[in-house]
């Protein structure tokens, strides 16, 4: 059996619809990932809005993107679940159909929290892969080999 080829639908870019597809053969459960440069292009469109859900500290800290909204997934050096997640989110949606583009550290704390988003009804919550600073590398440090500001993409430092 062969797999049916991508097509673009009139409502949807094909990057989202790959995302799709790769997250229905992977089984997650939230609507997909992207990566980086896709999240950014999607934004620059008006296609997606980007969320934070990084802490406020790592935001203030390490940097965080212009034009981004914020929903902390948790909070504090404990990183503490926010209990309020879901609802702070809906919150600042414009509509719960909204394409939400969700950017942690590395990409596994905004995938825990797509998965929320999409058990409590958001049906086009994606994850950006790799997140602000990437994975650790052989020396454990971030920003060497993937994320957001490895691909030189806009931010921002208070």
């Amino acid at each position: 059996m062969t797999a049916s080829p991508l097509i673009e639908s009139p409502t949807e870019p094909l990057t989202l619809t790959a995302a799709r597809q790769r997250a229905k053969d992977a089984g997650l459960p939230f609507a997909g990932s992207v990566s980086p440069t896709d999240a950014w292009d999607l934004q620059q469109q008006g296609l997606a809005v980007i969320v934070d859900v990084r802490s406020n500290e790592e935001r203030k800290f390490v940097g965080h993107l212009p034009d981004s909204l914020h929903v902390a997934w948790a909070t504090g050096t404990a990183l503490t679940r926010n209990p309020r997640f879901v609802k702070e989110l809906e919150g600042k949606l414009k509509d719960k159909q909204s394409v939400v583009l969700l950017l942690c550290r590395s990409g596994k704390r905004s995938a825990l929290a797509a998965e929320a988003a999409s058990k409590a009804g958001l049906p086009n919550v994606f994850n950006i892969e790799q997140g602000f600073e990437g994975e650790l590398d052989e020396a454990q440090q971030r920003g060497h080999s993937g994320g957001w500001r490895f691909h030189k993409l806009p931010w921002v430092q208070d």
